[in-house]
């Protein structure tokens, strides 16, 4: 019955990934740390600890998302189309 009203196309739905809000959390923690940084630093005692926590948050945020991407992309959801509206979206990406 559920197939009756599925819908068959050429692309693959990815699943909800928490990595956008993570990254976000952790942009935003390297920001203020590094703002924290420079005002200890104008003020003589200079702490890179302020700066260490949303850095490591960003670098886990990039492996993890590129974990899933390299992921999803060996399942084999990636059709031809898929693959050639990638290429002009990169295309296009690097033109602009």
């Amino acid at each position: 019955m559920a197939e009756a009203h599925a819908k068959h196309h050429d692309y693959h739905l990815v699943d909800p990934s928490p990595w956008p809000v993570i990254g976000g959390v952790g942009a935003l923690t390297l920001a203020i740390g590094a703002i924290l940084f420079f005002i200890s630093k104008k003020a003589g005692t200079p702490h890179l600890w302020y700066v260490i926590p949303g850095l490591v948050i960003v670098i886990a945020t990039m492996f993890g998302w590129w974990r899933d991407v390299i992921k999803e992309a060996h399942e084999g959801y990636e059709t031809p189309v898929v693959q050639l509206h990638l290429r002009y979206g990169m295309i296009l990406f690097i033109a602009s």
